[in-house]
């Protein structure tokens, strides 16, 4: 039995998995939210956030009035459609506004925590960026975005504003889609940026240098975002 509180993701881990094996194979239409429904036990609602989950990722495409494909991995990023899902939070957001919120508010986030974060903490900051690193190279595509997630969110724990903190707690799910939505056009040389970026964040904070630490965040949410094809 999954665990309740994971069980999107821990459904949408298991069909990543059908699809890496070739169980379910590129440009195959998916089954039926019920037959999925009931193969894994799991409500409609839990399902439908463990598709979206793997549409923004690239893995799966949805055609109106035919149903949810298996994309077709594209040539510069294996396992990913080369093309950006639509937006999940356009009723309220727009994707520019949640990136150019968080270079804002995660760059001051970063510079507070700079002098908060143990040495266990820092390590673990390591490890998750070592992760992402793996699991790009493995094609685990959600195991590479929990990595990143857990990275962020180590630098959130350790601010000093709590009113920043439960500000970023509030944006939190928009936030989290920003950082899967350019997984998609992603190629590998952005993801060895992207995680030199991250290693130099973690310099930053080893050296307990707040601006710095401020500097690298936002550069590093500005040229994700210049990922998928924003300018904040």
């Amino acid at each position: 039995m999954f665990n309740k509180t994971l069980l999107p993701q821990s459904v949408a881990r298991e069909i990543q998995g059908m699809i890496q094996s070739g169980q379910l194979k590129p440009g195959e239409k998916i089954p039926s939210q019920r037959e999925f429904s009931l193969k894994f036990g799991i409500s409609r609602a839990s399902l439908r956030e463990a598709l979206l989950t793997l549409e923004t990722l690239g893995l799966l495409k949805t055609e109106a009035g035919r149903g949810t494909f298996v994309a077709e991995p594209s040539r510069a990023a294996p396992g990913t459609s080369g093309h950006m899902a639509p937006w999940r939070y356009s009723d309220s957001y727009s994707v520019f506004d949640v990136f150019q919120t968080r270079i804002m508010l995660e760059g001051e986030i970063a510079g507070l925590a700079a002098g908060r974060l143990t040495q266990l903490e820092l390590d673990k900051m390591e490890q998750a960026t070592k992760t992402m690193e793996e699991c790009w190279a493995s094609q685990d595509l959600l195991a590479n975005v929990d990595a990143d997630l857990e990275f962020h969110g180590l630098i959130v724990s350790a601010c000093s504003n709590a009113m920043l903190k439960a500000l970023y707690q509030t944006v939190r799910d928009q936030v989290t889609e920003t950082q899967r939505q350019p997984i998609p056009i992603t190629d590998p040389e952005r993801m060895r940026q992207s995680i030199a970026e991250h290693r130099r964040i973690i310099a930053a904070l080893r050296a307990n240098d707040g601006p710095l630490a401020r500097r690298e965040m936002e550069a590093h949410i500005r040229n994700t975002a210049r990922c998928a094809g924003l300018e904040p």
